[in-house]
Parts: structure tokens; sequence; C-alpha cells
């Protein structure tokens, strides 16, 4: 295996490659074979290719490759002007190459590094638009990166008339699905679980295929998608180019590329940090009874495109989304319950401009590329800094610059260590922009918008009217301007006034919480977010070789629930308990029940069996009856 360690800094992505000769069989649309030997090869100062055996390698250059002399086709080099791309990421440089060539490569790269145009451009110069069978497989942990990736196949092949791109994915009706594949696609992005669905309904046919691409894998492995993977795997030809990308390589990942890939080129994305530096870290203390106070501030005084404002739990996104569009802000919730077509109807808002603010979880967001989104706020503070780094993610897209505000409470200065040691970047502590600075900000967009009326063609018919008012009821040109002010806004008080300080009795309350909640129980019982748990069953046990991580990440993704709304989890021989919210929604319980982990469908239900089995271990069995029989054993 060959490896090519690129550093992210702008100026040392290695040296640029030479066009001619470097197309291979993906532009040809010819049969894929092997990767070739010795196609790469690596130095000290950085990456180094040949593209072909007698090609020098040249010192490192300051500055990156063009798209040109990666030796693009001409058609996706007008999408890729298009798009607004002007040179290539340091991923994209090292690894359109050895694609071209018809290597297999495992690419080592976190989200965010365009990745996705590394294995698409190369791909799509393979294809034959005449050609309607499924020729190209990529392979995603969820539906949002599914459409994500999809969507930027059809960007790049704009200019390539006649070709296909189609995403399956769970949560969408299979019609839609069904039709696109008797259609033709050339190029199909789906989630594991709908792309064996379809293998084992007939509709998807994979003999032909050429490419396969496992995108982000590691967090399919992470969400029990490893069985399925593999599945997938077999039911395709054996002659084929296969890409793997991942964030991380652990030993899952090495025998998939050992076991599926023919002598792959590794490609490492090396940052020096875990959150781009084009993104403005601040964060600010306060209270939880003060955050909606303090994004209403946030929001009346800083300038800002686009919003997306991360909350831990689905109702609390409905619940502060219309809290600010009460306030007269433009807001939407998104979150696992939205129904498919109402999220994509909502991001399409976000993204022509009819929305500004998208109040979200971190599962609904994930994969969300909108490029006009230039703040993110965390209203709650994540628990992990790898959803931290996500979320700040989504700002900062195609090259502009971003800001991230987090807001922290005394008691979670902690996990503000823990993302700045994480992420080895500091943020910056911010004051909260004051009533004053509030209602300066208020009057200049008052007169602000004085001056704007003025230029309104209408201006002289309203000029009329108010002279003939003056005239008849004999009033001041001033009282009439300050009444009409006074109408367009709703009769609200113009001016914002201090917020109330808060009582001191929920303070006194908050450890009566923490002890009900640390007293357990063999029934359902509320944690400290409020939520009533159950306990829930599921067909898969310590035979399938599960773990708790599994199970959380494939429940958490295809139901949208977050890390915190899980309890205990218990492991039996044939089957597993698990705490969940007690009053899940229909649709929610619908696509749990056909969710796979490790394969197998997880047939969830409400658990009735014994007492016993209701409960998790290590709760109710330390209390006294329970005890008693423990002890005896010994004497006996």
């Amino acid at each position: 295996m060959s490896i090519n360690e690129v550093d992210t800094v702008p100026g040392d992505n290695g040296d640029p490659r030479e066009g001619e000769g470097s197309t291979g069989d993906f532009a040809t649309g010819g049969p894929v074979t092997a990767a070739t030997h010795g196609s790469t090869s690596s130095t000290e100062g950085g990456p180094t290719a040949a593209t072909g055996g007698d090609s020098p390698a040249e010192p490192a250059a300051d500055a990156p490759p063009t798209f040109a002399e990666l030796g693009i086709d001409a058609r996706i080099l007008r999408a890729i002007a298009d798009v607004g791309y002007e040179s290539p990421s340091p991923i994209q440089a090292a690894t359109i190459p050895p694609l071209l060539d018809g290597a297999d490569v495992v690419g080592l790269a976190q989200t965010g590094t365009g990745k996705t145009a590394a294995f698409a451009i190369p791909i799509l110069m393979g294809l034959d638009p005449a050609d309607r069978q499924p020729r190209a497989l990529v392979l995603a942990p969820t539906r949002e990166l599914a459409i994500q990736v999809a969507e930027a196949f059809g960007r790049y092949a704009t200019h390539m008339p006649g070709l296909h791109v189609l995403p399956i994915y769970g949560g969408q009706s299979y019609g839609v699905q069904l039709s696109g594949l008797r259609r033709g696609a050339q190029v199909v992005v789906g989630t594991p679980g709908r792309v064996i669905d379809h293998l084992e309904k007939g509709t998807l046919d994979l003999s032909g295929l050429r490419y396969l691409v496992l995108d982000e894998a590691d967090e399919m492995l992470k969400m029990g998608f490893q069985e399925d993977v593999e599945r997938i795997l077999a039911d395709t030809p054996d002659e084929k180019q296969v890409a793997l990308f991942s964030a991380t390589m652990p030993g899952a990942i090495r025998k998939i590329s050992k076991q599926y890939l023919h002598n792959p080129v590794e490609i490492t994305v090396k940052a020096k940090t875990s959150t781009a530096t084009n993104i403005t870290q601040r964060w600010v203390q306060v209270s939880h009874q003060r955050k909606l106070d303090a994004l209403t501030r946030i929001l009346e005084v800083e300038a800002f495109e686009a919003m997306i404002i991360f909350v831990r739990t689905k109702q609390a996104t409905e619940e502060l989304a219309e809290k600010l569009r009460a306030r007269g802000f433009s807001a939407a919730a998104i979150n696992g319950d939205i129904a498919q077509n109402q999220r994509e109807r909502t991001i399409g808002q976000l993204k022509s401009g009819a929305l500004d603010i998208l109040v979200a979880t971190d599962v609904a967001a994930r994969g969300l590329d909108v490029d006009r989104i230039s703040h993110v706020v965390n209203y709650d503070i994540p628990h992990d800094t790898e959803s931290y780094v996500h979320r700040i993610g989504r700002t900062g897209r195609a090259g502009r610059s971003g800001e991230a505000l987090l807001f922290v409470a005394p008691r979670e200065r902690h996990l503000l260590k823990s993302i700045e040691r994480a992420t080895r970047h500091p943020l910056t502590e911010m004051q909260l922009p004051s009533v004053d600075d509030v209602n300066a900000q208020r009057v200049s967009k008052f007169g602000d918008a004085i001056t704007d009326n003025l230029s309104s063609e209408n201006l002289a018919l309203f000029r009329t009217l108010i002279e003939e008012y003056e005239r008849e009821h004999n009033t001041p040109l001033i009282d009439i301007a300050a009444a009409l002010a006074v109408g367009s806004h709703d009769g609200k008080n113009f001016f914002m006034e201090p917020e109330p300080e808060p009582v001191e009795r929920p303070r006194r309350e908050r450890p009566e919480r923490h002890n009900f909640d640390d007293e357990g129980g063999g029934r359902s019982h509320h944690r400290s977010t409020g939520a009533e748990l159950a306990t829930y069953r599921i067909s898969v046990g310590k035979r399938h070789r599960v773990v708790p991580g599994a199970i959380v990440g494939a429940i958490a993704n295809e139901g949208g629930l977050r890390r915190s709304d899980f309890g205990h989890i218990s492991i039996r021989p044939d089957h597993s308990l698990v705490e969940l919210p007690a009053h899940l929604p229909a649709e929610t319980l619908e696509a749990l029940r056909r969710t796979r982990i490790s394969g197998v469908l997880i047939q969830l239900q409400l658990d009735q069996g014994s007492p016993q089995h209701r409960s998790m271990p290590r709760g109710p069995r330390r209390e006294g009856p329970r005890r008693a029989p423990e002890r005896r054993k010994p004497r006996s």
C-alpha cells in the first residue's frame, strides 16, 4: 500500500500532478482493473505522485495545482467553475490522480475537507450518459449525507446531459426510488439499510457495478452497519474500483480495506486542529433561565445572513422556533419527527433566503450543507466534542468565514474546557449585548427603514392622503408620522426592557430532582431532562455480537433521537433491553421496527416480559427484597 500524507495548511498541498496520461479507465469508461503498483509515492516534504512510470517527482510547490492540471474533463471543469471552486483542496489534489489511474484509494479525512468532489469527479469521468445501468454506488451512513453527496454529483454533472444520480434512503417512499431505478441511474447514493432492501426486492442490480465508494466508513461501523456493508460488497463484481473514506482507521476498517480493496493508495489529510481556521469561535456564560433573552439580544445586534441554532431535544426545537417567531424572527424547526418532504422544503427555504433561522437537533442537521449559513449557535452545549465540531462545521462553507457561538451555563464550564482541549483551539469569551445596545440598534433600523421608504414609488400617494388627513383633522404632521410608526409595530413596546432577575427557588429544587433521578426504579422514570423513559426490547443480543455503541448509533440515526434520550442498555444472549422515551411517535416506532443492527431487524417493541426483564440490572436488584437470597447463598 502506498501512503501519501497531506497537510491541510494552504500552500503545503504537495506537488501538482501532470495532466497527460492520467485519465486511465475512468476517462474512457472501460473496465476497471486492480490498482496499478507504484502509481504513487511519498516523501518527507509532502506527497508526490507519478502519473506514469517515468514522470519525475517535482519539489513541493507553494501553490496548489489547478483542476485543469489534474487532467479533468472539460465538461466537469465548466461545472466546477460554475460552483465557484478555484483550486483543489488537499484531499482532492492527492486523491483525484490515483483514482483516474484506476487505483483503489483509502482516504483518511474529516468531513468538510472536500472529499465528495475527490471521488465524484473521477467517477463522472468514467461514466457514459447513454448507459442507464447503475455503474457507481456510494454508501453513506445517514440519509442527510446521502442527499448531500447526490446533490454534489448533480452539480458536477450539470454539463453532462443524460447522466442521472439517484439517492435512496430510509424515510422516503419506495415509489420515488423505484421510478428512478426504472428510468435508469448511472450513480446510486444510498444508506446501507435501504440499499439492502432494494437488493432483496430485486429492484437494484449491481452486477454491472464498476465503482464503489464507502463514505464515512467509520461512522457506518459505529452505527452497526458492518454486516450490511459486507453483504452489499459481496453482491458486487470482483472487478471494480473501490474508494474508502474515513475519519479514523479502526481495526474493522483496516480489515475491510485488506479484504475488498486491491493494493490501495492510502492518503491522509492531517489537520492542524479539528475545527476550521475560518470560523471565529466565541462563548458566553448565561444561565438556563436567561438563554432566550440572551439569544434575542444576539439576533437583534449581530449581523447574520442565515443561522442554525442547536438544541438537545426534538421538543426543544419546536418550542424555541415558536418563541422566536413570536418575537418577530423568521424561524423553523427541524428534527427527526419531521417528514422528509417537509424537511427538504424547509432547507430549500433556508437556501433561497425565505427562511433565516433553523432550530435543529444534531441528528437532523447532520450533513446539512447551505452556503449562506453565517452563524451557528450552540443554544444547548454538546456533551461531546465530536458533536461540537460537526455543529460548527455547518458554517464557513465554500471558503467563506463563519461565526460559532456557544452558550455555557455556570455548571457547564468543564464542558467548555473539554472542547478547547480536544480542538486545541481556545474560544473567546464575549459579552452579551446590553439592553442599551439592543435599543440603539432598533433606533438605527427604524431610521434605515424610513430612509428606504423615502425612495418608494408609492410615496406620492401616501403624501397626498396624509396632507388630506392633516387638513381635515388639523393634526400636526409629526403626530401623524408617530401614529403611523405605532401602527407599524403592532402596539408592541419599541424599546427592550431588562428581564426581571430570576427567582432563587429553582436552584434549591435542582438537588431534589437529581436525588429523585438517582433513586432509579424498576419501571419508567424521569431523567433530569424531564423525559419519561420506558424499557423497549430489540431482537439482537450477545450472539449477534452487538455493542451498546452500535445500538445507540442505529436507533439514534433511524429514529432521530439524541444520545441523551437513552437510558440503561442491557445486552442479553438473544435480545437487548433499551430505555428510550416512553411516548415515541408512531412514525418513529415504525421506522425503528424496520431498523437493522448487524444485518438483523431489531423489531423494537415495549418489553412485556417478567419484572426482572422490564427493569434494568443494577437498579431495583440492589434493593432489600432481592439482597436477602444473595446473602444466604454463601451460608448454605
